[in-house]
């Protein structure tokens, strides 16, 4: 079992931290057009080369592929896989994650549409220093709607049930079927 020390000396090992402009390039966002020049796709291939090299090192792989599969839907160059990559592998094992919504989070919303029930829960698990009044502002509606979800979430909390998440091997033995090689696990992993 690691410990926290080893977590961290991990996080001071991941490469990509570093490597930020690489991971980050847009061309490791999306595949090439076709039509894309010579130049373009040859800085492509050096990128991924690059990335595919740093993540095969990192300590973190198996954590981070797991958290890219399974809880964050991520876009780019992630623990050796592409965007494409990690929705193939969430389709083989039946994952699904539901895209960030960062206009809910951060409270913008827009006036006179239907308050969803997940959104006002979420909001408020994000929020809980903040006042219902707030949270009612932020999301465009009456203080009795989020109070009506509130009371509706803490009688059927049952209705949260999720998906049973699969196994730490499970996401690595698909992953080497779509990418086509094994990952190497290098040190400690926490996932």
């Amino acid at each position: 079992m690691p410990t926290s020390s080893t977590k961290i000396d991990n996080y001071a090992a991941a490469r990509c931290i570093d490597l930020a402009a690489v991971f980050q390039d847009q061309l490791l966002e999306e595949p090439l057009p076709a039509s894309a020049p010579g130049p373009v796709r040859r800085r492509q291939l050096a990128l991924i080369t690059t990335a595919q090299a740093t993540c095969r090192e990192c300590p973190l792989i198996i954590d981070c592929l797991y958290r890219a599969v399974v809880e964050y839907d991520v876009a780019g160059y992630v623990a050796g896989t592409t965007a494409a990559q990690r929705a193939q592998i969430r389709r083989r094992l039946d994952v699904m994650v539901e895209p960030e919504d960062f206009d809910s989070l951060a409270g913008v919303t827009r006036r006179n549409r239907q308050v969803n029930h997940s959104e006002v829960v979420r909001l408020r698990n994000a929020n809980p220093h903040e006042s219902l009044e707030t949270l009612a502002q932020r999301l465009g509606c009456s203080l009795s709607t989020v109070k009506r979800h509130l009371r509706r979430e803490r009688r059927e909390p049952a209705a949260r049930t999720a998906a049973a998440k699969p196994s730490v091997a499970e996401v690595v033995a698909v992953a080497a079927v779509v990418t086509g090689s094994p990952l190497v696990r290098r040190g400690p992993q926490a996932a």
